[in-house]
C-alpha cells in the first residue's frame, strides 16, 4: 500500500491542518467548590509527536483538529479538549494556544495571530453533529476559517470513520499521512502478508459488539483466534455452554448469533500445533475458548472468598447458587493452555485483556497474558502487535509496554485492516 508522508517542501512555511487522535482519558479533580479535567494518559498525543515536531521545525502553523469521547453533537465541559491544549503547553512544552470551537470567527482570529511554529488546538470536533455526518460544508468550514494549505492525518485510530475530518477534509485539501499512521500501516500490512506462522489472534475487552464480527475476518487470516473477556462469553454461549449473567455486550443476541456462525463455518477446520519438543502436533480448533473462568455475582468485589471457580468442560447447572454470576477473568487452567499455544506462536496480535483487569482480583489472566507474549518477543523471534485502549492500560499498568514489537494507539481501526476491510481515512490518501 502506497500512501506519503510529508517532504520539507510540502509543509515548509504553510498552515496545516493535522487530524489527530487526542481521545485521551481525563480524570476529575477537584478545584476549589469545582472541578477540573486533567489528562490522565498521553499515550495517542505522544504518538503524533514526531509529525508535530517536524512541522514546528520547518516553521509550519500547526492546526490540531480531534475529537474526544461521544458527546452525540452537543457542548459538555466532560468532553472539552482544553485540558489537552493544557497537557501540551505543560507537560510537553509545546506553544499551544486553544479555541473554544472548531469553526467560527475565534477560530478564524487566532489562526491569524498564530505564527510559524507555534501550535493552535481546535476544541472537539464532535461538538458538531456535522462531523459525524461527514457534513461537505463542515470541512469546507475548517478550512475556510483555519486558512488551511494542507492536511495532515495522523489519526490511524479514527482512520476507520468515515468523518468528516478523517475523508472530507483530505478530499479538499493536498493530504499527506502522519509519520505514526505510516508506521502503523507499515507494521499491520507486513502481519495481513508476510505473518510468520503460526499466527495467533488474541482477543478479549469490554467493547465486543465490533469484535464478534472481526473474528469472522481475523480466523481466516490466523492460525487460532484465543478469546477473553465479554467475547468469549458470546462464543461460550454459542457453543451452548452456561454463561448466567455474563457480559455479552449490548448486542448481546446478535452476537452470540454471530458467533455460532463463526463456530459452524470452521468446525471441520484444524490448526496443527506442535505442543511437545517430539514434534508431535496437536489438531487444535481456529476459535479457541476459556475451559474454566473466574466469576462473581458483581465485578466490583474485593473480598477473594466471593470469587468462584468454574470448570467448563464440566457440567455448568444454573442452580440458585449461580443464577447471579459473571464470567470476570479466565481461570488458571485456560491461562497456561493460552501460554502454551502462544508459545508456539511466530506472530501475534493481541487486542483486549482477558476479563475485568481493573480489579486485582479478576487481573491475573490478563496480566499473565501480556507478560507472556511480552516474553515471546524478548525470548524468541516472534512479532508481537498490541492494540486498543484497554490493551494499552494493561500493558503499560505491567511495565511491559517497550517489550513489544509494536504497540498500537488503534484498536477497531487494526481490527477492521487485519480483517481486510478498506478504512475510509486510509483509502482517500491513496488518491
Amino acid at each position: 500500500m502506497i500512501i506519503h508522508t510529508p517532504k520539507v517542501s510540502d509543509i515548509q512555511d504553510k498552515t496545516v491542518l493535522v487530524r489527530v487522535d487526542f481521545n485521551v482519558p481525563l480524570k476529575k479533580v477537584a478545584q476549589g467548590e469545582d472541578f477540573k479535567y486533567l489528562v490522565s494518559d498521553d499515550q495517542r498525543i505522544r504518538s503524533a509527536l514526531e509529525t508535530i515536531l517536524f512541522l514546528k521545525e520547518h516553521g509550519a502553523k500547526i492546526i490540531l483538529i480531534s475529537h474526544l469521547g461521544r458527546p452525540d453533537g452537543k457542548v459538555s465541559k466532560e468532553f472539552s479538549l482544553s485540558p489537552v491544549a493544557s497537557y501540551l503547553n505543560k507537560n510537553l512544552g509545546l506553544n499551544t494556544t486553544f479555541a473554544h470551537d472548531c469553526i467560527g470567527e475565534e477560530v478564524a482570529q487566532k489562526t491569524l495571530s498564530l505564527q510559524k511554529g507555534e501550535v493552535l488546538l481546535l476544541e472537539n470536533l464532535r461538538f458538531h453533529p456535522e462531523e459525524e455526518a461527514n457534513e461537505p460544508d463542515f470541512a469546507k468550514n475548517i478550512i475556510k476559517d483555519t486558512g488551511a494549505e494542507v492536511f495532515i492525518n495522523e489519526a490511524f485510530s479514527a482512520s476507520h470513520r468515515a468523518h468528516a475530518s478523517v475523508v472530507g477534509l483530505a478530499k479538499l485539501l493536498p493530504s499527506f499521512a502522519g509519520f505514526d499512521l505510516s508506521a502503523e500501516i507499515k507494521i499491520l500490512s507486513k502481519i495481513l502478508e508476510k505473518a510468520q506462522r503460526p499466527f495467533i489472534v488474541v482477543l478479549g475487552g469490554a467493547k465486543i459488539d465490533d469484535k464478534v464480527s472481526a473474528v469472522k475476518n481475523l480466523s481466516a487470516l490466523a492460525d487460532l483466534v484465543l478469546v477473553g473477556g465479554g467475547i468469549a462469553n458470546a462464543f461460550l454461549k454459542a457453543n451452548g455452554i452456561e454463561v448466567h449473567k455474563s457480559f455479552m455486550g449490548k448486542n448481546a443476541e446478535a452476537n452470540v448469533r454471530i458467533a455460532k456462525e463463526i463456530l459452524d463455518e470452521h468446525k471441520t477446520e484444524r490448526t496443527m500445533i506442535n505442543v511437545e519438543e517430539n514434534g508431535k502436533n496437536l489438531p487444535l480448533p481456529k476459535v479457541i475458548m476459556p475451559i474454566d473462568v473466574l466469576a462473581a455475582k458483581n465485578q466490583d468485589i474485593s473480598n477473594e472468598k466471593e470469587v468462584v471457580n468454574l470448570e467448563l468442560l464440566k457440567d455448568v447447572a444454573d442452580t440458585e447458587n449461580d443464577l447471579d454470576l459473571q464470567y470476570l477473568d479466565i481461570g488458571r487452567k485456560t491461562t497456561d493452555l493460552y501460554k502454551l499455544l502462544l508459545s508456539k506462536a511466530r506472530t501475534i496480535f493481541f487486542n483486549g485483556p482477558m476479563g475485568v483487569f481493573e480489579n486485582p482480583l479478576f487481573a491475573k489472566g490478563s496480566r499473565a497474558l501480556a507478560k507472556n507474549i511480552a516474553n515471546n518477543t524478548t525470548d524468541s523471534p516472534a512479532t508481537t502487535v498490541c492494540g486498543g485502549g484497554e490493551t494499552n492500560a494493561l500493558i503499560n499498568a505491567c511495565g511491559l509496554r517497550d517489550r513489544f514489537t509494536h504497540v498500537s494507539t488503534a484498536g477497531g481501526a487494526a481490527l477492521e485492516f487485519l480483517g481486510g476491510e478498506k478504512l475510509p481515512g486510509v483509502e482517500v490518501l491513496k488518491n
